[in-house]
């Protein structure tokens, strides 16, 4: 394995290296658990775990299906899973990677087959996690009642990692770090926005990373218009004196790294540049001095108002939960909120990115940086080895 990699305990790597890799039964089994629980103060019979076009967690988390362009997961308590799938030729390999359910072809109508096995298992009340059309709802109500969405508490449940989890995330920082790193090297003038992105995933492919995003923002730092990465790459050139600045998650399965750096091409930067990456690095140092087990919302968004105090502002959302799906909580800074604060505290096993997006307040230019981090009792511990600050090449 190449060396990007040979900083991860002998574990991870052997798990990259597997097949298929799998989580243990007992982690496996503990979801399952948690899940029931769910299901059993909702008051609710059965459960549908919900996917369509490569969304929805949940069906992954569950039975380690991968959602391509439907799934959905028929679970109660009691009873082995039945996991419907589209279409017919995704069967062989859902049956391979999903062994501990009853997989099946979901049919003409993934809905309709759903009902037929909510019927043969008795009826009753029925809970839906995930993305579910209309058409779906309204036939799951026509046949069984009103139906309770259980989304929320799923995702309650997704905010704690287990050590597992973590594992897997760390694979995934590990594989983002390698994007990072080829951009580094890579990156010069004349290249086209699509051709950083072929840079980048280049990294991370072919250890079994799959792109989640790679997000590039490229523009003149003597005459910016530019303050945000872009999440669609264009055929703009990079020309010397540009500042480039990128958001990149590569995923190991469900689990991805979240990375975010600048880079000046060329040239020194500007004073302006140089205030919006000091501002940035000093927020981010800031957040993650107070960021532990009980740290509050207001207390983290407090921190960050070093923003403000030097005349900007963000674009991005300042912090955000991430691993298995964007997360709560998701704060933005004093000067452009993200919403209403939500009701808790950051706990130990949250996996969150801090990732200030300082801006100029007309919206012309702009700095990343930030990543993953995970919180602890005490502090936070980095998931990444990207080394910080403002780079040039």
């Amino acid at each position: 394995m190449t060396d990007a990699f040979a900083h991860l305990p002998e574990r991870l790597r052997a798990l990259m290296a597997m097949e298929y890799p799998r989580f243990s039964a007992a982690e496996m089994q503990r979801r399952r658990i948690a899940l029931e629980g769910v299901m059993r103060r909702a008051g609710v019979d059965h459960l549908l775990v919900c996917g369509f076009n490569r969304s929805g967690s949940g069906v992954q988390w569950l039975t380690g299906w991968p959602v391509t362009n439907e799934a959905v997961v028929v679970m109660t308590p009691g009873r082995r899973d039945a996991l419907f799938v589209q279409y017919y030729n995704h069967l062989t390999q859902a049956r391979r990677l999903a062994d501990a359910a009853d997989v099946r072809w979901g049919g003409e109508s993934t809905i309709a087959s759903t009902i037929e096995e909510i019927d043969l298992r008795g009826g009753g009340r029925v809970g839906i996690v995930g993305p579910l059309g209309v058409a779906g709802y309204k036939a799951l109500v026509a046949r069984f009642g009103e139906v309770a969405d259980l989304s929320g508490a799923y995702t309650r449940l997704r905010l704690i990692k287990s050590p597992e989890e973590i594992d897997w995330l760390r694979i995934g920082a590990a594989l983002s770090d390698a994007g990072l790193a080829a951009l580094a090297e890579g990156l010069r003038p004349g290249l086209s926005e699509r051709d950083l992105a072929d840079i980048v995933e280049r990294a991370y492919v072919p250890w079994g990373g799959v792109n989640l995003i790679h997000f590039f923002g490229v523009t003149p730092m003597a005459a910016p218009n530019l303050c945000v990465p872009a999440q669609f790459p264009s055929t703009r050139r990079v020309a010397s004196g540009d500042v480039v600045f990128t958001e990149i998650s590569a995923a190991f399965w469900d689990y991805p790294g979240q990375v975010l750096r600048t880079f000046a091409v060329g040239a020194e930067p500007p004073p302006l540049y140089r205030d919006l990456h000091a501002t940035a690095d000093a927020a981010l140092d800031a957040i993650v001095a107070v960021l532990k087990h009980g740290t509050t919302m207001e207390a983290a968004v407090a921190a960050s108002e070093v923003i403000e105090a030097a005349g900007f502002t963000t674009c991005d959302d300042l912090i955000h939960g991430f691993g298995g799906g964007y997360f709560p909580p998701i704060l933005g800074s004093r000067s452009r909120p993200a919403g209403k604060l939500p009701d808790m505290v950051f706990e130990a096993g949250m996996t969150v990115v801090v990732q200030p997006n300082v801006v100029t307040t007309d919206g012309t230019a702009g700095v990343q940086t930030g990543e993953l981090v995970l919180i602890t009792e005490t502090g936070i511990e980095r998931m990444h080895g990207a080394a910080r600050g403002f780079a040039r090449v």
